[in-house]
């Protein structure tokens, strides 16, 4: 068999903001978790131990946010799961019964049916617990698990040296918690990058992050291998720079794989399009309509109107990832061997994408997945999967520069997360960094009360932190909800605070909170002082 020529790091990046309302016996936005591990968590944990039990060789890397861990292990929120699983299974048999005469729907209720009661067995036989699924994989040595920003805060807009610190140290912490070993790379969030960040990164011992193209493009000095090599920080910790071609075959929306006409399309669903007396006990109590996941049509084509789709065929659409991923596996191969002729050793191809694109956004996603990693594994000899932690154990010896301050999303610097819509926040979250910074150094010796009250502090100004409020801000989706959230968590900030500082803890009130914003529990928050 011919050398492998070059090395393809394909990340995942799942994160999802820490939704968590116990207040309530059911809460609209806590749907965003239940529809993510239905459509993307729990797949991906399909394909994947698919790829084991198969014996194909295989490495990948996904990073599992803070947040999204915390709220997959919450008891509240599994119990929750498990409930919105057997409604899926109750629609299911329901939906067999409605189209029994209609031979094409029926099918497709048939093929639904079938899915959700097979991911309600797999998220029975790993007992609910879907991180120590995706642990057992990195424990077995095929998948590389990384961290990110405690709360996916937005680094280059948090102004207070110790709470950038926090949202990397606290990440880490948690990390080990849940996952028994220290992280060895992150993912920043959104990609954000500014100088000093890499400090951080070498303080809390973590070895490699990622940045989009320019960030590496952009370094000082201008590294000689492009993106398809790290850059060594001064510091030690390697950046890799996300490869504009693989992506491009995939995010695009006009050459991207997701917009084929035969793959199911992602708006047309029956919770909106069958009578409320129907699918109202299927979704939001209150008469919301919601998605389903029951999807009966496919993309058709990109300007055919929602009531134009045509009738979804589950088989063509296998057909065509299988088909898509041959393409995406011979151009990743044409690929490294252009870039090999003018390169000292192989190329590195890093393909980054939010894990939610596959599966939740690109439904065939994950089949398109399983296809790559075995046509990866037994049709060429071109290109391995490999992780970066994997790649600097075997080239150790890279340029050395300074990235470029950067981010991913449209502009690729901040504009989504400092812009006339939420540009507000930041006068508000930089008192509460530097307030913390305060008191963490003045009470070195609290009772037990204080600290339990600092903590909470500290996690409520993570939660105020998150880059998800302003993200939503900027694309006019659920505004008042992130608006809601980032004023209740900087006032419940500044009410410890007070009570802190004045000796007047309310301690039901507290106990509240902690029940409440249940986030790191380990938290320990002497590492804002």
């Amino acid at each position: 068999m011919a050398p492998i020529t070059g090395d393809l790091a394909f990340v995942l990046h799942a994160h999802l903001p820490f939704i968590r309302h116990p207040e309530h016996r059911y809460h609209l936005e806590e749907n965003w978790l239940y529809e993510a591990t239905t459509a993307t968590y729990l797949p991906l944990l399909e394909v994947y131990r698919g790829l084991v039990r198969d014996g194909v060789p295989w490495r990948m890397t996904i990073s599992l946010s803070p947040p999204l861990v915390s709220m997959l292990r919450d008891d509240l929120l599994k119990t929750r799961y498990a409930a919105y699983l057997d409604r899926l299974q109750r629609l299911g048999e329901s939906e067999l019964r409605r189209t029994a005469n209609d031979p094409t729907f029926h099918k497709l209720a048939r093929y639904y049916a079938d899915r959700f009661g097979r991911l309600k067995a797999l998220y029975d036989e790993i007992r609910g617990d879907v991180v120590a699924g995706f642990r057992q994989l990195q424990d077995d040595g095929f998948l590389e698990i990384i961290t990110v920003g405690a709360t996916h805060g937005y680094l280059p807009v948090i102004r207070e040296p110790s709470a950038r610190r926090a949202q990397i140290q606290v990440a880490c912490d948690s990390y080990q918690r849940h996952f028994g070993r220290w992280p060895r790379g992150i993912w920043l969030p959104e990609c954000g990058y500014a100088e000093g960040v890499d400090a951080l990164l070498a303080d809390a011992g973590l070895r490699y992050f990622f940045v989009d193209a320019h960030g590496i493009l952009n370094a000082r000095p201008q590294p000689p291998l492009g993106i398809h090599a790290p850059v060594f920080c001064r510091t030690g910790v390697a950046a890799f720079g996300r490869d504009l071609e693989s992506s491009k075959q995939v995010w695009s929306a006009k050459e991207g794989y997701p917009g084929d006409g035969t793959y199911r399309d992602f708006y047309r669903d029956i919770g909106f399009d069958l009578p409320h007396d129907y699918i109202g006990p299927y979704i939001h109590p209150d008469g919301i309509r919601l998605h389903t996941g029951f999807k009966y049509f496919r993309v058709t084509g990109n300007d055919v109107d929602l009531s134009q789709k045509q009738p979804y065929d589950p088989d063509a659409a296998r057909e065509k990832a299988a088909s898509h991923a041959a393409n995406f596996v011979f151009n990743r191969g044409k690929q490294v061997e252009h870039l090999a002729g003018n390169m000292d050793r192989k190329p590195l191809v890093v393909s980054p994408y939010d894990a939610e694109l596959y599966g939740h956004w690109w439904f065939e996603g994950p089949m398109f997945l399983d296809f790559m990693a075995r046509k990866i594994a037994y049709d060429q000899s071109i290109v391995k999967l490999t992780t970066c932690a994997e790649y600097l154990e075997q080239n150790p010896i890279n340029a050395i520069g300074e990235p470029s301050p950067s981010s991913w999303g449209d502009g690729g610097y901040s504009g989504v997360w400092v812009d006339g819509s939420n540009d507000w926040i930041y006068r508000h979250v930089h008192r509460a960094e530097a307030r913390m910074h305060e008191l963490a150094r003045r009470y070195g010796t609290p009772t037990e009360l204080e600290r339990r009250a600092l903590n909470q502090a500290a996690r409520e100004l993570l939660l105020a932190q998150s880059s998800d409020w302003a993200f939503i801000m900027k694309t006019a989706t659920a505004v008042k909800y992130a608006c809601d959230r980032i004023k209740a968590h900087l006032a419940r900030f500044r009410r410890l605070d007070r009570e802190v500082t004045s000796g007047t803890i309310d301690a039901g009130w507290l106990a509240d909170l902690e029940t409440r914003d249940n986030i790191f529990p380990e938290i320990d928050y002497h590492v804002y002082a």
